[in-house]
């Protein structure tokens, strides 16, 4: 049965949430002049758009929120859907609902903060999935991603950075084999922090460590639930960045997107910040004891 009711309280929960926190709520365009570059994104393109102007369905409202960050507004929240081609699967739908959020002037660890205690707050602290009891009360364990690759796979730093690196396809192949189940058989959920510096686009480095990003990702009965930064707001290495993944989706012969000039130009006036983006639909699924996101969308894609 679909869990409409439940969703509603959860989704109110949320913005509770970030009123008490002295969040503004923003809602950005759905329809946007690039929809990012990461390789494994795939977007919609939208015919006759604006003006002849080019056009797709937002896959996150990350560029347009930090825009907004330039302009002044320091703590920023957005309920937003979003849309990805070729996702499907339990745990994906191609139309789905983002809660992102950044803070001006924070770091990465504020916001994991208001992260734990965000899933705490919608799950009272902890879910229960086939009979098992997932503990997520805080503060919740910090992993680093070699340290997982190596508990859970055998990998050795060096091999963990290098594969990120020179062979996704290798490096992604442990993660879903091995990491990922492995998270999963934990009692309680797990942020996987420092990501390699290669799987972080939109991350700024870490300090001291330039092989390592600051990216995490909280795992919940192995569902990856979200996806934060200490944001990268050197608008040069971000370029850098942008032109190094247009040439990758060239070399796979997949669609190259364009730059978003506005949101580069903006870049220059985003202070030092953090920001996360939660999947909706996989946290309510979850609080409803289940990993499948169909029981807590009215429709998926194959019901339409």
């Amino acid at each position: 049965m679909k869990r409409v009711r439940e969703r509603a309280a959860i989704v109110a929960t949320m913005r509770r949430f970030f009123e008490a926190r002295d969040f503004l709520e923003v809602q950005t365009p759905v329809l946007v002049p690039s929809p990012g570059l990461d390789l494994h994104l795939r977007a919609f393109e939208v015919e006759g758009g604006d003006r002849g102007a080019r056009r797709w369905l937002s896959t996150s409202p990350e560029y347009q929120m930090k825009r907004l960050l330039a302009q002044g507004w320091a703590r920023i929240y957005q309920l937003a859907p979003c849309f990805r081609s070729e996702e499907h699967g339990p745990q994906h739908n191609t139309e789905f609902t983002m809660l992102e959020w950044y803070r001006a002037g924070a770091d990465m660890a504020q916001v994991m903060d208001d992260t734990e205690q965000l899933v705490a707050a919608v799950t009272g602290g902890g879910i229960t999935i086939e009979g098992r009891r997932i503990d997520l009360q805080p503060p919740l364990t910090r992993v680093s991603v070699c340290e997982a690759f190596e508990r859970f796979g055998g990998w050795s730093r060096q091999q963990t950075l290098e594969a990120a690196r020179n062979d996704e396809e290798r490096y992604f192949r442990l993660l879903v084999d091995k990491v990922e189940p492995g998270l999963s058989q934990l009692g309680s959920g797990v942020f996987l922090v420092d990501y390699p510096a290669s799987q972080a686009s939109l991350a700024r480095c870490k300090p001291g460590d330039p092989a390592l990003a600051e990216r995490f990702e909280l795992y919940a009965a192995g569902v990856e639930l979200c996806n934060g930064f200490g944001e990268l707001v050197d608008p040069v290495e971000q370029r850098a960045r942008f032109e190094r993944q247009q040439a990758e989706r060239r070399e796979h012969g997949l669609p190259v997107y364009p730059i978003d000039e506005r949101f580069m130009k903006d870049l220059e006036g985003v202070p030092p910040s953090a920001g996360n983006a939660l999947g909706v639909d996989r946290l309510v699924a979850l609080a409803c004891g289940t990993t499948d996101v169909a029981v807590a969308m009215s429709f998926t894609a194959d019901e339409l």
